[in-house]
Formats: structure tokens, C-alpha cells, sequence
């Protein structure tokens, strides 16, 4: 098995656009998080999201613009700042091994939605003859491969939450056992359609409306937590060989040493504690790790009551005692859910946080719950804390659970 490096990162998130600027604004705790300004936000009875500022307009042509949809849109341009950050120039014959592996949870919904809007809403028969091609899953990945000429294998995964971390974990093990020589991996989603937040708000996942700062309304591991908040963006990784990456004098931002994958395989909705201590013991085993290995965990960490506790009875099964002493981040509180995209979100803040020994806080955690009472980096970044290996862990409905393995360079 190769090692294999991270050597580019391309960020569109409700933190920033590179980064630097997401990195900072983590470990500053500076919430993406506000009351959301769309048609129909009246309607909603919690009208919250983590947006981003992006105008697609400033990206892409018209003619091109009018084929992608924001999800689309998102991961192009990410994936366009991850090649740049790499610096990865590739022959013909590296493109023909060079693969696209994207995450999405809801593809293109927001064309989906205009689309239905005219059908039912406006009972137009006028429906835009590219609808297919905005809306389905894959159409962000293709778009990738297209405009980078990338032959090799171009992968679209939706496990709901974990795509991303999928995306990036399949690639890893593609790289390691040397069927590819670079891929760039990781997730996008634009979930915020009228239709879509009234569909999350039905199952009553959705945090409530922090009266005194709504920007504080996602409380991961908190008593008052009361649900997560949905957001939108993309974040991608240039993946590539160890030994190709230092001779080529590539700037290494760190390395995927594990990825552990697992099926609940009960409810559909309800976590599972074994299913998530079999995802870590996983990664662990995948990375030849031991429990006293591990330095510091990125949660999934979502604030609903079911995740944040079954989560730490699952950190608990797998560390024991030990469980207590290892710094727990849940960036969720000032980022939102990106859904299939939070997991590769959540990998690039891990991998800046090795990079620089910070353990990012865990925003908005002012009233410890008895039922999750492990160190969760509370309301303040903790520097050197992150130590040399950490764990980053996706948990979703459908009961896909996957977590990488990280280590810092040096």
C-alpha cells in the first residue's frame, strides 16, 4: 500500500473561499450561520441556513452556467482552486489515470425544484430542456472530469451525510493500492430550495431560532442543543502518491493513513453506537492505529439529540477511559450541515488543524449534558492539542458510516 498526500485543497463554504480563510474562521469560532432571506422564508418555522456568497455569474459563461446547477457550480470552482493549490500539472497519460470522486446527498435540487414549481405550481408544461442534466447526482463530477480532460475513473457517491468522506476514503484506497496515480476527492451540495428545507423541517431535525443570536443556534453536545443547521458549499482534495508528491516538491498539507466504512444496517434514521464504534475500530485497523494512537477526533457532531449522544457512547466503546481525554471538535456549530459535503469540509478543517496543532472549538457549548461528557473543545480553540494522528468521523441516514485517519506532516 502507498502512502498517500494531500497537496491541494479548493474550498466554496459558508466559512470562506480558501483555506486560510475557512481555517481562521474555525478556530476563531465565527459562525457562517444566519437567519436565512429567500422567497417563501416566511413559511419556515426556523428559518436558518450557513449560506455562501457566490455568484455563479463571476465563474462561468452564460451558455456553461445554464447547464450547471449550484451544486455543480460549487464543485467546479473548488475543484478549480484544489488543481490550482497542487500545482499538479498532469500529462495526457496521467489524466488517463487521474480519477474524479465527488460526494452529494441531494444533487441537483434546486433545479429540481424550479422544475416542479413550473410543473405543479404554474401547471406549465414548459419544463427547461437540461432539467436532467442539472438535477442528477452525477452531473458535478462529470463536469469536473470534462473541463480538466480526466479519463479515469469519475465516481459519484450518496450515502447522505458520509458521501464525502465515502468520496475521499474510495479514493484513498485507489491511490494506496496503486490502481490511480492522483485523484481529486470530496463532496458539494446546494440543499437550500424552499422544498428541500420544508422537507428537513418535517422531520423535525432543525435546530430552533437562538433568539438572543441565531447565528448560535447549532449547539453540538450541548443540553439546550435542538437540532442541526443545514448548509450549502463544496470542498475537494487533490490526492496523489507520497514519493510523487515529494519529487515533485509538492506542498503536503497532510496524509490519509485509514478510512473506516460500516452499515448500521437497522433504522434508517436512528444511529447506532456499535455501527459507529465498528467505523472507527475500522479506520484504526485500516491505518495500523491502536486506541492510544489517536490524538484528537473530528465529530460528526451534528446538535440533534440522537447524533451527539450516540456518538459519544460510540467514542466511548472504542477508547474506554481514554475516551476522556482526547480534544472532540464539532465545527457543525458554525459551518451547518453541509450534508454529502460535510465530511470533506470537515476533512480539510482537520487537516489545517494537524498542520497547524490546534484543536478547533466546539462552538456554542454552554451547558454541558450529563449524557455527553467527554472533552469536546468548548467554546475556544485549544493550541497544540491536535497532536500528530486524528479521526474524522461522518455518521448518516441509512446508516453509512465512515471516518479517515489523518496524520500531520513531520
Amino acid at each position: 500500500m502507498r502512502r498517500v498526500a494531500v497537496t491541494g485543497i479548493g474550498v466554496v463554504s459558508p466559512l470562506g473561499h480558501g483555506p486560510h480563510d475557512v481555517f481562521e474562521a474555525a478556530r476563531a469560532g465565527r459562525s457562517g450561520i444566519h437567519r436565512l432571506d429567500i422567497a417563501g422564508a416566511h413559511r419556515l418555522t426556523a428559518p436558518l441556513a450557513a449560506t455562501v456568497e457566490f455568484d455563479g455569474a463571476e465563474h462561468f459563461e452564460p451558455p456553461q452556467a445554464r447547464l450547471l446547477d449550484r451544486v455543480s457550480q460549487f464543485a467546479v470552482v473548488a475543484a478549480r482552486r484544489a488543481f490550482i493549490d497542487a500545482q499538479c500539472e498532469l500529462t495526457e497519460l496521467e489524466r488517463e489515470r487521474t480519477g474524479v470522486f465527488l460526494g452529494t446527498g441531494m444533487g441537483g435540487t434546486l433545479s429540481m425544484d424550479d422544475g416542479y414549481q413550473t410543473l405543479y405550481g404554474q401547471q406549465s408544461d414548459r419544463i427547461k430542456p437540461m432539467l436532467i442534466l442539472q438535477g442528477m447526482h452525477n452531473a458535478a463530477a462529470a463536469w469536473i472530469a470534462i473541463e480538466h480532460q480526466l479519463s479515469g475513473p469519475t465516481l459519484t457517491y450518496s450515502t447522505a451525510c458520509s458521501s464525502s468522506s465515502v468520496a475521499i476514503g474510495e479514493a484513498w484506497l485507489r491511490l494506496a493500492c496503486g490502481a490511480l496515480d492522483v485523484a481529486i476527492a470530496g463532496g458539494s451540495e446546494a440543499p437550500l430550495s424552499l422544498g428541500s428545507l420544508k422537507a428537513w423541517e418535517a422531520m423535525h431535525t432543525l435546530a430552533c431560532v437562538d433568539a438572543a443570536d441565531p447565528a448560535a443556534s447549532c449547539k453540538p453536545f450541548s443540553r439546550n442543543r435542538s437540532g442541526m443547521v443545514l448548509g450549502e458549499g463544496a470542498a475537494l482534495v487533490v490526492l496523489e502518491p507520497w514519493d510523487r508528491a515529494q519529487a515533485r516538491g509538492a506542498a503536503i498539507y497532510g496524509e490519509i493513513i485509514g478510512y473506516g466504512l460500516t452499515t448500521d444496517a437497522g433504522h434508517i434514521t436512528r444511529p447506532s453506537g456499535d455501527g459507529q464504534a465498528a467505523a472507527i475500530r475500522s479506520a484504526l485497523t485500516s491505518a495500523g492505529l491502536c486506541v492510544q494512537d489517536v490524538d484528537s477526533i473530528n465529530s460528526h457532531g451534528t446538535g440533534t439529540h440522537a447524533n451527539d449522544s450516540v456518538e459519544t457512547a460510540a467514542i466511548k466503546l472504542v477508547f474506554g477511559e481514554r475516551a476522556h481525554q482526547i480534544p472532540i471538535s464539532a465545527t457543525k456549530a458554525v459551518h451547518g450541515h453541509l450534508l454529502g459535503a460535510a465530511g470533506a469540509l470537515e476533512c480539510v478543517l482537520s487537516l489545517l488543524a494537524l498542520r497547524h496543532n490546534v484543536a478547533l472549538p466546539t462552538m456554542h457549548l454552554h451547558e454541558p449534558d450529563p449524557e455527553c461528557n467527554l472533552d469536546y473543545v468548548a467554546n475556544a480553540a485549544r493550541p497544540g492539542a491536535a497532536g500528530q494522528t486524528l479521526l474524522s468521523h461522518s455518521f448518516a441516514f441509512g446508516g453509512t458510516n465512515a471516518v479517515l485517519a489523518l496524520r500531520r506532516v513531520g
